[in-house]
C-alpha cells in the first residue's frame, strides 16, 4: 500500500477533537481478519466485524483517516453512484431499486454510529443540489420523481431560481433541490471517533504500518516492514491509495485530485446571508463546485475534480476565483487553510465491492467517485455480512458487475482520463 507522505495541515487537522496514538506493527500477530487500510472502509468493517465477535487487525500505511476520508468536502449525501440504470442488463430492474435504496440507508448508517457512540463531529443535517443549467434543473424534477418513488422518508423541494436567495447568495444557479435526509459533518472527528469505538470492540488498529506484500492461500500472510499479520481473511481497503499491492484492484481505481479551501471564520450574520439554511451545497458539473459552513462559521469550498495526477502549487490561489464566482461578498476575506487529496474513481463511477475471484477470502471495497461517507460505511457493512456468511442481497449486487481496468497503465492512467473528462466537460458547454 503506497501514498504520499507529506501530511497536509488541514482545517480538520486544525479542529481534530482526539489523538489516538497506534504503533507500528512489530512482529507477528494472528486474527481471523486483516484489514489494509483505516480510513471510514477499514474502520467500519472493523466496527461491523467485531460486533460479530470477528478479531480484527488493521494495518495503516500514515495515519488513521490520513487519505480522501480525513480531507474531504464533509458533505453527507444519499446516493450510491451514478447512472445505475445503466447497469440494469447485469444486475436487472429489481436489483437496480435495491442498490438505490441502500444509497439511502447508507447515510442512515453514519446517522446511527453517530448517535449511538455519542460522536463529536459537528453533524448538521440539510443539503441542497444546485442546477446551473435548464438541463440540471430538469435532472433535479427526475431525481425529486426518483425519491418520491423510492417512498424516501425525509422532505425534498424543488426551489425555483426566484426562490434561490432561500438557499444561497448566489446569482449562478436556475434552481436547487432541498434535500433534509442528507448533510454535513467534520469527517476527520468522525473516523477518529469511529476508531476509538473499534478498538473499545478490540480491534488492534497499527499506524505507520504499510501492507508491502501479501502472501495468498487459505491463512494470507500481510507483510509490513518489520512484522506480518496471519488471517484467515483479508479486506483491501486501501481506495486511491492501494498502489501496487495488489494490481487487480489497482488498475480498476484512479487516483483524482479534489482541492479545498477554508476562509477566515465570518461573522454570525455574514455566514447566515451566505447560506441561510446552513446546509451543505453542490452543483451538478463534471468539475463540480461543493461548499458549506463549518461550525465556526468559515466557508469551505471545495472542486475542480482532476485526473491529471498533478496538484496545483498555489490551491487557494487556483481555487479562490472559483469561491469569488460563487460569493463575490467573499472578496476582502483571508484564506486560513488550503489542501488537496485523492479519491477514488472507477471507470462506470459505480463502487466496486466484492471478493478477488482466484482468492475468495480476500475481500475489497473501492472507488466510491464523491460519495465516501455514507457509501463507505454501507460497504463495510456489506463486506462484514459477506464475511460473516450472512445473507447480503447487496454484497451480491455489486459484485456482479464488471468493473473496466483503466488502459495505459500506471504511467499512463491519468493523462488519458484526462482527456476523456474534458470531451465530458466540452458535451457540458455544448448542452447549456
Amino acid at each position: 500500500m503506497t501514498s504520499m507522505m507529506s501530511v497536509p495541515h488541514t482545517y480538520y487537522s486544525a479542529t481534530r477533537n482526539q489523538q489516538l496514538h497506534c504503533p507500528p506493527l512489530e512482529g507477528q500477530v494472528q486474527a481471523d481478519v486483516c484489514i489494509v487500510g483505516a480510513g471510514f472502509t477499514g474502520l467500519n468493517t472493523a466496527i461491523e466485524l467485531a460486533e460479530r465477535g470477528h478479531s480484527v487487525v488493521v494495518l495503516e500505511a500514515q495515519q488513521i483517516a490520513w487519505g480522501a476520508t480525513g480531507r474531504n468536502g464533509g458533505q453527507l449525501i444519499r446516493g450510491v453512484g451514478h447512472d445505475l440504470d445503466a447497469h440494469e442488463k447485469t444486475i436487472g430492474h429489481e436489483g437496480v431499486k435495491v442498490l438505490e435504496r441502500l444509497g439511502l440507508d447508507a447515510v442512515d448508517l453514519v446517522r446511527q454510529r453517530v448517535e449511538k457512540h455519542g460522536i463529536a463531529c459537528d453533524l448538521r443535517w440539510g443539503f441542497c443540489e444546485l442546477a446551473n443549467t435548464p438541463r440540471h434543473v430538469e435532472n433535479l424534477i427526475a431525481e425529486q420523481a426518483s425519491l418520491q418513488k423510492l417512498g424516501y422518508r425525509h422532505k425534498v423541494e424543488l426551489v425555483e431560481r426566484a426562490d434561490m436567495h432561500r438557499v444561497v447568495a448566489s446569482d449562478r444557479y436556475l434552481g436547487g433541490l432541498i434535500d433534509e435526509g442528507s448533510g454535513h459533518l467534520h469527517p476527520l472527528n468522525l473516523a477518529l471517533g469511529e476508531a476509538k469505538v473499534a478498538q473499545q470492540l478490540g480491534v488492534r488498529i497499527y499506524e505507520n504500518s504499510a501492507a508491502l506484500r501479501i502472501d495468498y492461500g487459505s491463512q494470507v500472510r500481510v507483510h509490513t516492514a518489520n512484522g506480518v499479520v496471519h488471517a484467515k481473511t483479508l479486506v483491501l481497503a486501501g481506495n486511491a491509495h492501494l498502489g501496487d499491492l495488489e494490481p487487480a484492484l489497482s488498475g480498476k481505481v484512479l487516483a483524482a485530485g479534489s482541492y479545498v479551501i477554508a476562509t477566515e471564520p465570518l461573522s454570525e450574520d455574514l455566514a447566515h446571508s451566505l447560506i441561510p439554511g446552513n446546509r451543505a451545497l453542490c452543483d451538478q458539473r463534471v468539475g463540480l463546485d461543493y461548499y458549506r459552513l463549518s461550525a465556526d462559521r468559515r466557508l469551505l469550498f471545495g472542486g475542480a475534480c482532476h485526473y491529471s495526477g498533478r496538484t496545483p502549487k498555489d490551491i487557494a490561489g487556483y481555487m479562490r476565483p472559483k469561491m469569488l464566482d460563487v460569493f463575490p461578498q467573499l472578496a476582502g476575506k483571508r484564506i486560513d487553510f488550503q489542501w488537496s487529496g485523492m479519491i477514488g474513481i472507477g471507470a462506470n463511477r459505480l463502487p466496486q465491492i466484492g471478493r478477488l475471484p482466484a482468492h475468495p477470502n480476500v475481500f475489497y471495497a473501492q472507488a466510491y467517485a464523491g460519495h465516501g461517507i455514507n457509501t463507505t460505511h454501507m460497504a463495510a457493512r456489506l463486506v462484514a455480512q459477506a464475511i460473516s456468511l450472512e445473507q447480503s442481497q447487496g454484497f451480491d449486487l455489486f459484485s456482479r458487475v464488471p468493473h473496466l481496468t483503466f488502459p495505459g497503465g500506471k504511467h499512463l492512467r491519468s493523462p488519458l482520463l484526462a482527456l476523456g473528462m474534458l470531451w465530458y466537460r466540452l458535451k457540458e458547454i455544448a448542452g447549456h
